[in-house]
């Protein structure tokens, strides 16, 4: 983001438009802050984890066992 738009030839099918993110951190509308794979719980539903880690981010976004749950009837 930083560096802004670049075309290579890895880039040049990513169209232009798509730069609205940087155009938005230049403008001071937003701003990217790193995060790192311990603390970014979307990595629970793109990777493989270790359990600790796995297991930690289950846990911060409330997700219980099936068997754990209150029966309704």
């Amino acid at each position: 983001m930083k560096l802004g738009y670049i075309k290579g030839d890895n880039t040049k099918h990513i169209s232009p438009k798509l730069s609205y993110n940087q155009q938005q951190q230049t403008l001071l509308k937003i701003q990217m802050n790193q995060v790192r794979s311990e603390e970014n719980v979307a990595d629970l539903f793109t990777k493989s984890l270790p359990k600790d880690t796995f297991e930690k981010h289950v846990k911060s976004i409330g997700m219980r066992r099936l068997s754990k749950l209150p029966r309704l009837m």
